[in-house]
């Protein structure tokens, strides 16, 4: 029993899904079933035999059904736990200390394949840019009762077009019965297309053994890391990561989740909405989504850091801590299984091991055990603990408000402050006792969390309360919280030292018990809150602009210095206008415009002198471009001009 968890209900300990099928014809060589993911605990039953079982609950589970099936009607049984409690104690189990329920079931596919022998039992593609070229790895078994030597052809195809563009062939080692090998094809894609979020372009292999027949989609995409510069490339070109998160698992407890999940249709609308918001990348955590979320990501462009469900901290107020059965032999087992479902995905950038726990001896020992199952040879993130390689990632959760919204600061929250603190732009609240090392991904920020009716969450609410009283208007919050939101963007993203921003989150629950909460107003028909829309859109434009100027209050007739700088994500340089605004009460009474320009992924700043008007009262300071779209861009700061009289005596 894990001691962190409440007894399962002893009025229920699994779950049973029931299924009919028919099978016309002669039963084939081989037959296999795939769950691709459930929890917890997954035992197959066909025809009232068992046909194993799977302890795992984010990676998939293979029976060999063969011997059960007959022709004619065949009835399939999966059993699955009901409980948490019942994950062994040896494997993980998507501990969340900010869930409430923990769902059991079946979450993904089931599929059933069959097919002759030799047979193939897994493709990776590993794609070479520079060729252009694709190399497969194919994993091939026998389960005839002689031996074989299998001929492989292969076929490379446009995904969309159909067309052909590739082929090769092999003819592998001689295989016993039972046997199982590796083939490896080369094959030139002559005028090869990168793939890219900006340009998805897909293709697909189809492998033949003249028994069996299989096919894996890729693209060809190369994704490194730059330690040197503090950045990463994409195709050996400098990439800026801009997104945010999608916890799914907390999803499912969401009231509005319905099928949500399951929706390819709805899945598909929800990533491109994403990039709308200027995203072109998406942190996966705290649970995998089904399968062909990945596939949806890969079609409209997406780049995802897949966060393997491993989140224990240490062991303090109600977190369990590391889990002491779980060797590095039993988690490299599970991130086995988890790259072999997913290295084929262009969309799959970082294998990301865990979430903010520190379990160098486990953890990174398990990185070490299995990074070199992936030739493509992405790099890792180890959450917060030591980077397991030079190449890899280090991510960084600065959350500003932290102590603000949990009311252990002033009344008001003051980002100059914070601003002052992190003017370097290294992020703070990252892996610990060891310094910095790039390249940086700030894969989580805010901490000014709002559910979807503008009220408070857990997290926050001592903050807002502290701030605007008990009276305030969602407005008033929603207003504070997407002008900070972006103005924290446009700060990190303007002091260009981390190769990633993604903001918290895209997609969760929303509940009034709940710590987090994503944008939207209605998350069926994907209505963001207007104001997320009008404000944080613009602080992930590919080009963007920032107001560096932070000081909250200034005097009244004062002339201010306002830097503004220009950031470009893009390869091609930018040129334009570059104007600043003071604005009161919604009029201009001051205004400036300076021509800009920004090279390729460069930055560059240009000074205003702001004279401010001599009377009290609040200004607002607008900067603005017409971004790479041709569409506006803006920055948005308020000042306070406070008056010199001296304050009345008290009385």
């Amino acid at each position: 029993m894990k001691p962190w968890l409440r007894p399962a209900d002893p009025r229920r300990e699994a779950f049973w899904y029931r299924r009919t099928f028919r099978l016309d014809g002669p039963i084939p060589e081989v037959a296999r079933l795939k769950v691709h993911k459930a929890m917890y605990g997954t035992k197959v039953l066909v025809n009232g035999q068992p046909a194993g079982e799977n302890a795992l609950n984010f990676t998939p589970g293979w029976f060999e059904v063969r011997p059960l099936l007959k022709a004619g009607e065949n009835e399939l049984l999966i059993r699955v736990g009901a409980s948490l409690a019942q994950v062994p104690l040896n494997l993980t189990d998507g501990w969340d200390f900010e869930k409430s329920r923990y769902i059991p079931g079946i979450y993904d596919s089931v599929e059933l394949f069959l097919s002759g022998t030799p047979h193939i039992v897994n493709i990776q593609t590993v794609p070479a840019i520079r060729e252009p070229a694709v190399r497969a790895l194919i994993e091939i078994a026998n389960g005839g009762g002689t031996a074989v030597r299998p001929s492989l052809k292969a076929v490379v195809r446009e995904w969309k077009s159909r067309r052909v563009v590739g082929e090769g062939g092999a003819v592998a080692e001689s295989l016993p019965p039972g046997g199982n090998g590796t083939v490896e094809l080369a094959i030139p894609l002559p005028g090869g297309r990168l793939w890219s979020p900006e340009d998805p372009f897909l293709y697909e292999i189809e492998v033949t053994t003249g028994a069996d027949s299989q096919t894996a989609r890729f693209g060809l995409r190369e994704f490194t890391t730059d330690p040197a510069q503090g950045i990463v490339r994409l195709n050996g070109k400098p990439y800026y990561l801009r997104g945010s998160n999608v916890c799914i698992h907390r999803f499912f407890e969401d009231s509005q989740r319905g099928a949500l999940p399951w929706d390819r249709a709805w899945v598909r609308r929800l990533h491109r909405s994403f990039k709308e918001n200027h995203w072109n990348s998406l942190r996966y955590c705290i649970g995998f989504p089904p399968e062909f979320w990945y596939d949806i990501a890969d079609e409209e462009g997406i780049l995802i850091q897949d966060e393997f469900p491993v989140w224990y901290s240490q062991a303090k107020d109600g977190w369990p801590g590391w889990p002491a059965a779980i060797t590095a032999a039993d988690l490299a087992g599970e991130y086995t299984q988890w790259m072999r479902e997913r290295w084929n995905h262009p969309c799959g950038v970082i294998w990301d091991a865990q979430n903010e726990t520190s379990n160098d001896i486990v953890i990174r020992a398990a990185i070490g055990q299995v990074r070199g199952l992936d030739r493509s040879n992405r790099p890792w993130d180890n959450g917060w603990g030591t980077p397991e390689s030079p190449e890899d990632v280090t991510e960084y959760h600065p959350y500003f408000a932290s102590k603000w919204g949990q009311g252990r600061e002033g009344k008001s929250f003051r980002l100059g402050d914070k601003v002052k603190l992190n003017n370097a732009g290294i992020p703070l609240n990252g892996p610990k006792n060891i310094p910095p090392k790039p390249p940086l991904i700030i894969n989580e920020y805010a901490w000014l969390w709002l559910n979807r009716d503008g009220s408070p969450t857990t997290l926050t609410a001592a903050g807002y309360n502290q701030m605007f009283g008990p009276d305030a208007t969602a407005d008033e919050r929603r207003e504070f919280f997407t002008r900070t939101l972006a103005a924290k963007t446009e700060f990190w993203r303007m002091r260009r030292r981390c190769a990633g921003i993604l903001h918290f989150c895209a997609l969760g629950y929303s509940r009034a018990d709940g710590q987090t909460s994503d944008h939207f107003l209605d998350v069926a028909g994907l209505i963001y809150e207007p104001k997320f829309l009008k404000y944080v859109r613009d602080a992930f434009a590919p080009v963007g602009v920032g107001i560096d100027f932070w000081d909250e209050q200034a005097k009244p007739g004062e002339t201010l210095q306002v830097p503004v700088q220009l950031t470009n994500d893009l390869e091609a340089s930018w040129s334009g206008e570059v104007t600043l605004r003071l604005t009161r009460a919604g009029r201009n009474i001051w205004q400036a415009t300076k021509p800009g320009q920004a090279g390729p992924w460069g930055t560059a700043t240009m000074e205003f002198a702001v004279p401010l008007p001599a009377d009290p009262g609040r200004v607002m300071l607008v900067a603005e471009i017409a971004g790479s779209d041709g569409l506006p861009v803006r920055s948005l700061r308020d000042v306070e001009i406070a008056s010199l009289s001296p304050p009345p005596s008290a009385k």
